[in-house]
């Protein structure tokens, strides 16, 4: 699918959440997406991979939708940005990767919210809706979802979701330029696994 078609089709592929729109990004979304990663910059760098120099550039983001949209055809990964109901602001962005067919049927959760927007429920309603998502519409068995142990925050928003903690890695992934561990969870597409 070429970018173009892809993001003429992304316009109409959204998730309802609990106050919160997940829609898929637009050229459009250029603006407030990139003033919202500049104010949280400081705020979302200890729990993020290192940005490249150029991240909050017009090209750097048309790179990005190119990537969400091979990812998204190939069934791979299916991102969003969540956009709060009560004033329509784009207040941060969640993504459902690393998406594995057959034996597996899962999926990796990740997700960031803007400073300004953080701890008002916005994080936890994207991620049941995306959770309901991949189990309702894409048939997932499975979603995962990793954090750096010191983001309190971001556990609190995976257990009030219904993710169980499963374990920690060691050096599991590179965060602002460290390998760091990470506290893993999961959530299973059954009644006892999707509590809320």
């Amino acid at each position: 699918m070429a970018l173009l078609d892809w993001i003429n089709d992304a316009a109409g592929s959204s998730v309802k959440g609990d106050g919160v729109t997940l829609r898929s990004p637009r050229a459009s979304d250029y603006e407030a997406w990139a003033a919202q990663r500049q104010a949280s910059q400081a705020y979302l760098r200890p729990w993020e991979p290192t940005w490249p120099e150029d991240d909050l550039t017009r090209a750097a983001f048309k790179r990005r939708l190119s990537i969400y949209a091979r990812e998204t055809d190939a069934g791979n990964a299916w991102p969003f940005f969540i956009f709060a109901d009560s004033d329509q602001a784009l207040v941060g962005a969640i993504t459902l990767s690393n998406v594995r067919r057959g034996v597996a049927e899962a999926g990796t959760l990740g997700y960031w919210i803007g400073q300004t927007r953080a701890g008002q429920g916005h994080a936890t309603a994207a991620v049941r809706a995306l959770v309901g998502h991949a189990f309702d519409e894409l048939k997932l068995h499975r979603v995962e979802a990793a954090c750096v142990p010191a983001n309190l925050a971001s556990r609190r928003v995976l257990e009030k979701s219904g993710f169980v903690l499963e374990g920690q890695a060691r050096a599991y992934l590179k965060i602002n330029g460290a390998w760091a561990d990470h506290l893993l969870f999961g959530i299973v597409n059954d009644a006892a696994g999707r509590g809320g």
